[in-house]
């Protein structure tokens, strides 16, 4: 059954454009794992436009506009959890299919189905959980059921479409998943089964394209312009210290410093090759494609 109003929920995409610049695109229904994470990559969300019937309102096997408004919406609204969004699906552009089984299935239990703790006690985040009252009973009264989020286990679970979960996995807070799950994107990280690519990537949002790093000369261009932005939370940090010297800038600096994380093995060099372009192609009427300059962009 399709909604009525569902244009309505595509009218709210202006609100994420001015809050996190999320913008929802719409589908019929289930995309491949590496359709939908690439449509991350460039800050977009695909969103069903139909409603569970209404003889079942508690739960439906399938995502559809309850999900997407109650579930992922909130989610996306919040500018960490939409950085965390977007660095997920840029780990996915160029991945062999067996890290984008494992990445989606770490964001099936997390973002859909994940749990943390707060005052000690469970509270729910995942938007499966959060748009369906049948399965969030399920999930809270079984304990035994619920295990400790750690990214080498949980990307072997099965992911179960048409039915409850069989497990369900938590953290102490939400900043715990979303770092663990970085932990996973990055190359220096000792995840066994980590993502294997000869290339970097990051997004430029004044493009809205996704730039190939592949040799030094292009991080060297990317670090000048992270250099103007450092300037600016230097200067203004150093303005809020001496007006508050309480604030505790070590721990703001050490941020930076945990950001760059070189690991010590610099046997391998700089590569020129141009990863696959069908690796990244997104679907239906999107084209996703490399230049002659390393950029990856999406095109409607």
């Amino acid at each position: 059954m399709f909604y009525d109003n569902k244009n309505d929920v595509f009218k709210r995409k202006s609100i994420f454009v001015g809050t996190t610049g999320f913008q929802l695109r719409p589908v019929a229904g289930y995309l491949t794992p590496r359709d939908f994470l690439s449509g991350l990559a460039f800050r977009v969300f695909h969103c069903t436009q139909y409603i569970r019937h209404s003889s079942d309102p508690f739960y439906t096997p399938e995502p559809d506009c309850c999900h997407e408004l109650l579930g992922h919406m909130p989610l996306l609204a919040n500018p960490s959890f939409a950085q965390f969004s977007q660095e997920l699906g840029l780990s996915s552009l160029g991945a062999s299919d067996e890290d984008i089984d494992k990445l989606a299935t770490l964001y099936f239990f997390t973002v859909e189905f994940g749990l943390c703790k707060q005052d000690g006690m469970f509270r729910v985040y995942g938007a499966g959980l959060l748009s369906s009252v049948a399965e969030l009973r399920h999930a809270v009264s079984a304990p035994e059921k619920t295990m400790r989020f750690e990214p080498d286990v949980t990307c072997k679970q099965e992911c179960i479409i048409t039915a409850f979960q069989n497990a369900y996995y938590y953290t102490d807070s939400i900043e715990e998943a979303k770092e663990k799950m970085r932990q996973v994107f990055s190359l220096a990280t000792a995840f066994a089964n980590q993502i294997q690519r000869p290339f970097g990537i990051r997004y430029n949002p004044y493009t809205q394209s996704v730039e190939v790093l592949t040799d030094a000369q292009k991080i060297t261009a990317v670090v000048s312009e992270l250099r103007g932005d450092l300037c600016i939370v230097s200067n203004a940090l150093k303005k809020i210290h001496e007006q508050d010297d309480t604030v505790d800038v070590e721990r703001i600096t050490s941020l930076l410093t945990h950001g760059i994380d070189i690991p010590q093995d610099s046997s391998s060099s700089d590569s020129d090759d141009s990863p696959n372009v069908e690796e990244t192609r997104p679907q239906e009427d999107q084209q996703s494609h490399f230049n002659d300059k390393n950029v990856i962009v999406m095109e409607d």
